[in-house]
């Protein structure tokens, strides 16, 4: 499979170059294009000659994603259903706010995971995203609506499961020599994947981390997530504080809220203990329903939910819903082009 020119760092630039009998300056060129201008079209790239041109066309994807379809609402989030080269689909979201843009990334074409109560791994796991993918995905997001604040990685797919090729879009990401982004606005999701974060924690970079946990015993758990790569609770959370440790960075344990699942006050009461024991933060997650049997609770139980932690001493927060009802599960819009 030819290679992708997004994601090319300046050596493979430089390598390509002289293998083409072109300049090495040439590189130089070609990787401010990539990460000062974010240009994915060498067309488009007009001080390069044109022979130059048409030899970036014929050995890279350039570009290998389309922005295929758009879901706007009234608050102003956009969810960008993405093509890839190969005809597979993909969901990123940009989300404005008042002094911040952020983007929602993916990080494979559907999910090996298949939490019972999401619609990214309804279909399994097609294949993972190349660090080129990944990179033109954020390129994307940046030529539509500008350079973002801050990144997170909780699309479709689970990052901790493609490492292979998510640290090397990260490190293009934050390097000065690529689009230069701080560690400490980039927040990788997983939903604890053990062997994953600990190659994680081995990188030592200031990115953030949040934890799906979803519950606060392993038989809960065990309701939303299948067995296959489900570890228990006491392991996710050794592996978290690996990661602590490694970047400095107070982790966040990500809690959707499912009716009659996880919503007693007693879960309340246990994960607030979780957090403060581990030095974690917890975000909210009220349930927003897909065509599955998971309902969201009522408002007044996520509400008292909430205060419970708070009285219990855990840092807390409520994820903000926005971007409407229309496709907003994440996986949602994609599964709707798949059944066309």
């Amino acid at each position: 499979m030819k290679p992708f020119l997004a994601g090319s760092n300046i050596d493979t630039l430089t390598q390509w170059c002289l293998e083409r009998k072109l300049p090495k300056f040439r590189s130089k060129q070609l990787a401010n294009w990539l990460y000062e201008q974010v240009e994915i079209d060498p067309d488009a790239m007009l001080n390069l000659p044109q022979n130059m041109r048409t030899l970036l066309k014929e050995d890279f994807h350039a570009p290998g994603t389309q922005i295929s379809e758009i879901v706007s609402s009234g608050d102003g989030v956009e969810k960008l259903l993405l093509t890839l080269h190969d005809g597979e689909c993909i969901e990123m979201v940009v989300i404005p706010a008042e002094e911040r843009l952020t983007f929602c990334l993916s990080t494979q074409v559907g999910c090996p995971v298949g939490c019972y109560f999401c619609a990214s791994g309804k279909n399994g796991l097609t294949r993972n995203l190349s660090c080129g993918e990944i990179i033109e995905e954020f390129m994307l997001g940046t030529k539509r609506a500008g350079f973002p604040d801050n990144l997170v990685f909780m699309g479709i797919g689970e990052g901790m499961l493609n490492v292979e090729q998510l640290f090397p879009a990260l490190e293009i990401l934050t390097s000065p020599d690529g689009f230069g982004m701080s560690p400490r606005r980039i927040t990788v999701s997983t939903s604890g994947y053990v062997p994953g974060m600990l190659k994680f924690a081995e990188l030592k970079k200031e990115y953030n981390l949040a934890v799906s946990l979803h519950a606060v015993s392993d038989d809960i758990r065990a309701k939303l997530i299948p067995a296959r790569v489900r570890f228990s609770i006491a392991e996710i959370l050794k592996a978290a504080d690996l990661c602590r440790d490694a970047n400095n960075r107070q982790y966040t344990l990500e809690y959707t809220m499912i009716a009659g699942i996880n919503d007693d006050l007693d879960s309340a009461r246990k994960l607030a203990q979780i957090a403060i024991s581990h030095h974690a933060k917890i975000n909210l997650i009220p349930y927003n329903a897909t065509d599955g049997d998971f309902r969201r609770p009522e408002r007044t139980v996520i509400e008292n939910f909430e205060n419970e932690i708070k009285s219990a001493g855990a840092r807390v927060t409520r994820r903000v819903e926005r971007g409407g009802k229309k496709s907003a599960a994440c996986g949602q819009l994609r599964i709707s082009r798949m059944k066309k």
